[in-house]
């Protein structure tokens, strides 16, 4: 259903507010770009500083202009909305709402904070499943949520209909390996500096922080890896290393922002309690941009 080049492309704010010719010009930067398809509203679209009538307009507003755009240059690209909480309820709500709009998938998150069970992650996705007819990217980012899905969870959500991949952003190809051992369920990796190496294992793409930023080439690497072509898609990986891991030089979305504002994409601005980066990190990413002739 999903592979490729997803973008978790960033929410645009100016002066407080979102930023919706901003969010045009980048949905039309990623689909010129390449990527097979765009993921508003997830980490790196600062959900969790949206208000709730923001979500959803963010979540439309890039539905009906990517259909657009897709159309005018004659491409199929797809968008997974986020829609993920650590309420039930709302996640359901959220995703019918995608789903109502167009949406082609939703992507949600582990419930975060509440910390539940393996039965009650079990309990909560698949009520959502349930409520919907739409496809569902599971995300698996203990970094964020404090909680690990097991690849067990995995495999029993995957005999739902609708369940149909997982963005796994555990950092631990063991834990991926299982997945893809003990079930059909595709992956995308959630970690930029790991997608090829995901990828050699059976892994059908990424869900990208980097391609907000240089959309071409994430899709080149991928493209090649999807191909079998490993040798030339590892040259690719080396070369793009350096600025996957100068992304998550303080926490995302604040580098990658930070770095769409010096190559003239963005405003850089984050909501609180997100701040702007510090300026000895700015100065590393500005060098690491310069490397790679983004900057």
């Amino acid at each position: 259903m999903f592979q490729g080049v997803f973008t978790a492309m960033i929410t645009p704010f100016r002066d407080g507010q979102v930023d919706y010719d901003r969010l045009t010009e980048h949905v039309r930067f990623q689909i010129e770009g390449g990527v097979d398809g765009l993921v508003p509203v997830g980490t790196t679209g600062e959900s969790p500083t949206l208000a709730h009538d923001e979500h959803r307009k963010v979540i439309e507003h890039v539905v009906t202009a990517a259909k657009k755009i897709a159309d005018e240059v004659g491409r199929k690209v797809q968008v997974i909305a986020g829609t993920g909480s650590n309420s039930t309820v709302e996640a359901t709500q959220l995703t019918q709402y995608a789903a109502q709009v167009g949406a082609d998938g939703a992507l949600m998150v582990n419930p975060y904070y509440n910390k539940p069970t393996q039965e009650g992650l079990y309990r909560h996705f698949m009520t959502v499943a349930d409520a919907v007819d739409i496809p569902i990217v599971l995300y698996n980012i203990p970094g964020r949520t404090s909680i690990t899905m097991t690849p067990a969870t995995v495999a029993r959500l995957n005999e739902h209909k609708n369940i149909v991949t997982i963005k796994e952003a555990t950092g631990q190809m063991d834990i991926a390996s299982e997945i893809l051992s003990i079930c059909d369920i595709h992956v995308l990796s959630g970690d930029d500096s790991l997608t090829l190496p995901l990828m050699s294992l059976g892994g059908r793409g990424v869900i990208s922080v980097l391609s907000n930023l240089v959309p071409d080439k994430v899709k080149a690497m991928v493209d090649m890896a999807r191909q079998g072509k490993f040798a030339v898609a590892s040259q690719m990986h080396k070369d793009l290393f350096g600025l996957c891991k100068a992304m998550f030089i303080e926490t995302n979305p604040i580098p990658i922002k930070a770095a769409m504002a010096m190559v003239g994409r963005d405003t850089g601005e984050v909501r609180l309690p997100l701040c702007e980066i510090d300026p000895a990190n700015k100065a590393i990413l500005e060098r690491a941009l310069r490397a790679k002739g983004v900057l």
